[in-house]
């Protein structure tokens, strides 16, 4: 019978089509009445009632927001690999699912009693976004079923290639700019507040995995069991292939990719690689997670293609600290549906190794699909320094600067030793404003380098008084009234300032955010007792973590009269607030068990960055440290710890994972 409903329901929307959009019925209208009718008993005997049946074209009711749906259970994602090796090397002994990874967007339905109660996005996991009202505009979920337990599906929308291919010309982004990929055009109509623009869109649904429900009778405990019991409902389900433990190594799973990716090809899905999952539900259940993924899968992501292009030039830019950074000229090349034609050299290291040099023939991809990366030259051979002698930006000398990398290996780099360079000091204004440092919203780089130009800005003071140019601003092109108040606005409201903002702006080499707020315990929060020691014989180096070189730094830096005077002038324009150190001790639980400890995080955190990580620390009255010694307390590690955790080992050390570290501050 469910497949009957399917076929009655593509005929009927193909003959209403052809009726109201082709003018061109290929059936009378009695024959049509029929198969309705036929249809709807149908439906009503067996509980399954399709989205796009057309018993339900009642219409579509937008919303004015996406409300917040709050997920039980976690949707986490799933560790990823590029090596076929190691999905051989996961199965271990058990059997798995090999299935297709859909580029789309992850919902979660949710079914009580038989009927659609919800549905929601993945967003981060834990939170996601309430997309019920759209779903009668798929084009085939079930909004009914047979079972009339609690059934929670996952799965994932998305639009089928040839499905976007006609729609892409058609359909603009909020930008006013075609879609460039499905994904984008799938995650953009689904989370839409108006059913009607989803409707035209196409969105499908695909189930590949069940949360709750469909535990009855024997061998529940099996995914694949569940996957064709949701089948059995009425939803379409990942294609996947089933492997026996112990049979598959690296020359078998290829050939298990290539057949999945045949038929990804064959059914026009779009896809950005598989994923390889434990079949039985008990033995994922004790593989555990992190607090970024599940430990009961792997996701084997497709290798970056590349594209042949030609390299034009390598353009050189100073950055605040005179680094000139060199970028990629090429010709344009199409990466999943955008032009890319500029990518990052990093330094002058990575050029001579490519021996890349202005006409040769290079290798382009988008890791990760995102970012332009240069992973070959077809034409070495022909290397010569192709470095400026001089700063493209001021004209002074260049010169080159070696350092080493954590493994021991030498880098260079090019750099200005200019201070008065514009380009440097463009960026140390850039950085000034910066949400880190002084959080002045609303000025650009553009929009800095305008006010530089027209002379309004000699030091960072002047920010602070640009109101004498107000009129000038306000007929700037690109501004006007509105713009210039809401400027003002910002930049009056950094004024409201503290100890570890105000350091963290006057950007003392090595002295960011971390190392502001160790001097704001140490200092108590008191410039003025932090610039005695700056300027006098104070030892920073007996800080944890500080060092000779940043002791050296910090002295420099006041010692320079120019620097000295804009850290006093510049306090006279703020509000200090209350200590934020001690503040945010107040709010630390009692039971807190990082209260004064000594915490060092290591490898590769999936929830934090290297200075999230730190703040949070701080947060929960510790010390974030760089180096295991035996004063330190906790190592978190993450993926790749390497030798602080061999280190922290030795010395007995409490080591966390990150998920561990997550569960003790909740």
């Amino acid at each position: 019978m469910l497949q009957e409903i399917k076929t009655l329901v593509q005929t009927l929307n193909e003959q209403r089509d052809a009726y109201y959009n082709r003018n061109s019925p290929t059936m009378t209208d009695k024959e049509y009445d029929r198969l309705f009718d036929h249809l709807a008993e149908m439906e009503k005997e067996s509980g399954i009632v399709f989205s796009n049946s057309p018993t339900q074209s009642v219409g579509y009711y937008p919303v004015s927001e996406l409300k917040k749906v709050r997920h039980p259970r976690a949707l986490l994602s799933l560790e990823k690999t590029k090596q076929i090796q190691e999905l051989a090397d996961f199965m271990e002994n058990q059997d798995t699912l090999l299935m297709l990874k859909l580029d789309g967007l992850t919902v979660k339905l949710v079914y009580e009693e038989g009927r659609l109660v919800q549905a929601s996005t993945r967003g981060d996991g834990d939170i996601g976004e309430d997309i019920t009202h759209n779903i009668p505009a798929f084009e085939n979920v079930p909004l009914s079923i047979s079972y009339k337990e609690r059934l929670v599906a996952v799965g994932e929308a998305f639009i089928y290639k040839d499905d976007f291919q006609q729609l892409k010309d058609s359909i603009r982004d909020g930008s006013g700019e075609p879609y460039k990929n499905a994904r984008n055009l799938a995650s953009g109509s689904v989370r839409n507040l108006n059913p009607e623009i989803c409707k035209e869109r196409r969105v499908n649904f695909i189930s590949f995995n069940v949360l709750e429900g469909l535990d009855e009778g024997e061998g529940v405990d099996s995914r694949e069991l569940k996957l064709m019991q949701l089948s059995a409902l009425g939803f379409d389900t990942c294609p996947y292939v089933w492997l026996e433990a112990g049979k598959y190594r690296e020359r078998e799973l290829r050939e298990q990719t290539r057949k999945l990716e045949g038929v990804a090809g064959e059914e026009e899905l779009p896809i950005d690689g598989l994923v390889l999952i434990y079949d039985s539900l008990s033995y994922s259940a004790k593989c555990g997670k992190t607090g970024h993924h599940y430990k009961d899968g792997l996701a084997y992501k497709f290798e970056d293609e590349t594209y042949e292009t030609t390299l034009q030039e390598i353009e050189w830019t100073p950055s605040r600290f005179g680094d000139l950074a060199p970028v990629a000229v090429f010709d344009p090349v199409r990466i999943d549906g955008a032009d890319v034609s500029r990518a990052s050299l990093h330094n002058l290291s990575f050029i001579k190794n490519l021996e890349l040099v202005p006409g040769c023939r290079i290798l382009v991809s988008k890791r990760n699909m995102i970012i332009p990366h240069i992973e070959d030259n077809l034409d070495r051979g022909f290397y010569y320094d192709t470095y400026p002698l001089e700063c493209p930006c001021c004209g002074s000398s260049t010169r080159i600067r070696e350092g080493r990398t954590n493994k021991g290996k030498i880098l260079e780099t090019l750099h200005c030793d200019n201070p008065e360079c514009d380009s440097q000091i463009l960026k140390k204004y850039v950085h000034f404003v910066a949400k880190k440092a002084m959080n002045i919203s609303g000025i650009s780089e553009s929009n800095l380098r305008r006010f530089l130009e027209c002379g309004w800005l000699t030091s960072f003071q002047d920010i602070y008084h640009l109101d004498r140019h107000r009129k000038e601003i306000i007929d700037l092109e690109g501004y006007g009234e509105k713009s210039y108040e809401k400027l003002w606005a910002a930049i009056n409201e950094s004024r409201n300032t503290d100890f570890i903002h105000y350091l963290t702006a006057m950007d003392i080499p090595m002295v960011g955010r971390t190392k502001s707020r160790v001097l704001c315990e140490i200092f108590e929060g008191n410039l003025d007792r932090f610039e005695k020691a700056a300027i006098g014989e104070y030892d920073f180096s007996q800080l944890e973590d500080f060092g000779d070189i940043l002791n050296r730094n910090i002295h420099t830096w006041f010692a320079d009269e120019d620097n000295l005077s804009l850290w006093r002038n510049l306090q006279m324009e703020m509000n200090f607030r209350q200590l934020e150190v001690k503040a945010e001790e107040e709010t630390i639980n009692t039971v807190n068990p990082f209260q004064g400890c000594t915490v060092v995080a290591t490898g590769k955190l999936t929830n934090f960055t290297r200075d999230g990580i730190n703040t949070k620390i701080w947060e929960l009255g510790g010390k974030p440290g760089s180096s295991v010694s035996k004063n330190t307390d906790y190592l978190i590690c993450g993926e790749k710890a390497g030798s602080k955790l061999a280190k922290a080992q030795s010395l007995g050390i409490k080591i966390l994972s990150e998920a561990e570290f997550l569960d003790m501050i909740a």
